[in-house]
């Protein structure tokens, strides 16, 4: 299923519709903007197998991109929008993009990204030109709207963060499918585990770029829906578009629950959700104390899964089994979970080790990088492999996730995982954000320093840093509590709620325990 369907069906039906400017692009458009680039990129020679790349904001044409490439074969990759032109550029030259699509509101770093990627030929603007760039609409005017001969479906290879050196490119081979033959594996989800389907509305608050917005997305269009897509994500707007569009589904990562629960009550309960069905949430794992105000506010319509780019494994949980084992991102749905300590071996159920996933086969490489591929990989079994994560599972065969491996402190011998730490400090009321982390310690070789961002109009203080301190002693085991606390205007997290430990951990490590301030 794809735009071709619904334009038919419906052909004035708003395929996505922009929250803050209520413009739209109808599935009629849809499907004839999307045929115009795929066949103006036929002509270009782009064949099934390529790749083509989009630099772009929250912007409606972003979905013709999306759809051109799908209905053509092609590789996708969309770039972050706030990396700099060299690590853009990075990205544009090692996936081979033979055809890069920006837009003119990036205008300030797109212009110097094709100098990092001379082998892509063709780059294209929306809403404008600066050099370098030929106009989208003019080459896509004159192009035909109907269908190239053959639609392969296409696939995305998206690029992890770099949030531990370079990013890497996730390749997975194609389906082998028509795209009209089925709505891929994430629209089946939609339809089996959330019931969407044609009349679904689903709230995209998320920047287009990361993996589960745009595959969600993609999603959505392929049965049918309505995406009301938010520039960025504001509390507020998001619970006012909700109310004013009917929205029936929407996706969420944790940190936007505890922002909204951080507003005054009284604009909380201004607007009517009632159409809202059913919140999706992923990323991290949301704090136990987070999600229960947030099940007692919307109520039983929050689900939760867990699973990376990679596909190499998936876990869900729907509301009642949340509640009945608090703190779980589900059963696997895809993959047979194995939980190991850092030589491969496996460790009983309840205790905590690196998590993998068994598949029948690998699902995916890193493009390039057979090396990140095979530290990926079990050191036994070559159809294990991990994303990083540490977890345990229970009796019943639920996963709880500990902590990235990665983030892991060794205090004294111990280990000390900062999300527990965490997940208690954000429900302090005076807290906004808050990130731990390791830091030199000459006696302990790490002590425990969270970093913390107040809410407006709190003023940061010795005082209130002893009195946070003492908030995560009444609530933590003293051994685990952090030895002091730093306050920040920001901490550096992306707004799709990635959290950026390595820039903070450097200002500690390289400086040996300068302060922020």
């Amino acid at each position: 299923m794809y735009p071709g369907k619904w334009a038919q069906k419906f052909p004035e039906k708003p395929a996505v519709i922009n929250a803050a400017t209520g413009d739209s692009i109808s599935y009629k458009q849809l499907n004839e903007r999307s045929n115009q680039l795929a066949n103006l990129m036929f002509d270009m020679g782009v064949r099934p197998g390529d790749h083509v790349a989009i630099f772009m904001e929250n912007n409606l044409r972003y979905f013709e991109v999306l759809w051109a490439a799908m209905r053509s074969g092609l590789y996708l990759t969309p770039i972050n929008r706030y990396l700099t032109d060299e690590e853009a550029g990075y990205i544009l030259d090692n996936c081979e993009a033979k055809v890069l699509v920006a837009s003119k509101f990036l205008e300030e770093v797109a212009a110097k990204i094709p100098q990092h990627a001379p082998n892509c030929k063709t780059c294209l603007m929306v809403d404008g030109v600066v050099e370098g760039y030929e106009s989208y609409e003019d080459k896509i005017a004159n192009q035909s709207i109907e269908n190239l001969a053959e639609e392969p479906a296409g696939q995305f290879m998206l690029y992890s963060s770099g949030t531990t050196g370079q990013p890497k490119g996730i390749f997975r081979a194609m389906s082998g499918d028509r795209v009209d033959e089925s709505a891929g594996p994430i629209g089946g989800m939609l339809t089996g585990l959330w019931s969407a389907d044609e009349n679904s509305i689903y709230l995209s608050p998320a920047p287009l770029y990361h993996s589960a917005p745009s595959g969600f997305c993609h999603g959505v269009q392929a049965l049918g829906g309505t995406i009301v897509m938010m520039p960025k994500f504001d509390g507020i707007a998001a619970l006012k578009a909700i109310e004013e569009y009917k929205v029936t589904h929407s996706q969420w990562v944790p940190t936007m629950f505890s922002r909204m629960l951080k507003m005054p009550e009284a604009d909380l309960k201004q607007f009517d959700l009632s159409s809202h069905k059913v919140a999706i949430h992923a990323a991290a794992p949301c704090p136990a104390g987070i999600k229960k105000k947030m099940f007692d506010w919307w109520g039983p319509i929050i689900y939760e899964y867990y699973g990376g780019t990679e596909l190499n494994g998936f876990t869900h949980c729907a509301p009642q089994e949340w509640l009945a084992n608090e703190g779980t991102v589900g059963k696997p749905l895809l993959g047979i979970i194995h939980i190991c300590d850092e030589e491969g071996k496996e460790l009983p159920v309840g205790e905590a080790g690196i998590v993998y996933f068994e598949m029948p086969q690998m699902p995916f490489e890193y493009h390039k990088d057979p090396s990140k591929t095979k530290k990926a990989q079990h050191p036994d079994h070559d159809n294990w492999s991990a994303l990083g994560d540490v977890g345990y599972v229970n009796k019943d065969g639920y996963l709880f996730l500990t902590d990235r491996s990665s983030f892991m402190i060794i205090s004294g011998g111990v280990n000390i995982y900062p999300q527990e730490i965490e997940n208690e400090m954000i429900l302090h009321d005076k807290i906004a954000d808050v990130a731990v982390i390791g830091v030199p310690s000459e006696e302990m070789g790490e002590e425990v320093k969270a970093v913390v961002q107040l809410i407006p109009g709190v003023e940061a203080s010795d005082e209130l840093a002893a009195e946070l301190v003492g908030y995560a002693r009444e609530n933590i085991a003293h051994y685990k509590c952090p030895k002091s606390v730093d306050f920040t205007d920001e901490l550096p997290r992306l707004p799709t709620g990635k959290l950026y430990k390595r820039v903070l951990k450097d200002k500690y490590w390289s400086k040996k325990g300068s302060r922020i301030v």
